[in-house]
């Protein structure tokens, strides 16, 4: 468990779901996030879909890869929480003991 899985999950938690996003709310870059992304969905703590196509195009950009935390991925979560107290400072809305999204 990194520093960067915690916060990586605790913004998905706090409802940041798809890359752009995550590194807005987050400050770490995308050579950094979407690594981080990939080993998370491989290990089993996110799950993900791609948006729908014709959405995207509506609003004309490319789709987007929306995560969600998995049961695994929010009992990474509390690990990371009670390892790192200030990540829950930075998403207070990243609550131990909610349901997943």
């Amino acid at each position: 468990m990194t520093y960067l899985t915690g916060v990586v999950l605790a913004a998905i938690r706090a409802g940041h779901r798809y890359g752009f996003d995550i590194m807005d709310a987050t400050g770490i870059p995308d050579g950094s996030v979407y690594p981080a992304l990939r080993r998370l969905e491989r290990a089993g703590y996110l799950a993900a879909e791609w948006e729908d196509k014709a959405s995207a195009t509506a609003d004309q950009r490319p789709p987007r890869r929306y995560y969600r935390l998995t049961p695994e991925g929010l009992s990474a979560l509390e690990e990371a929480l009670g390892r790192f107290p200030g990540v829950d400072r930075i998403f207070p809305d990243a609550a131990p003991g909610l349901e997943t999204a």
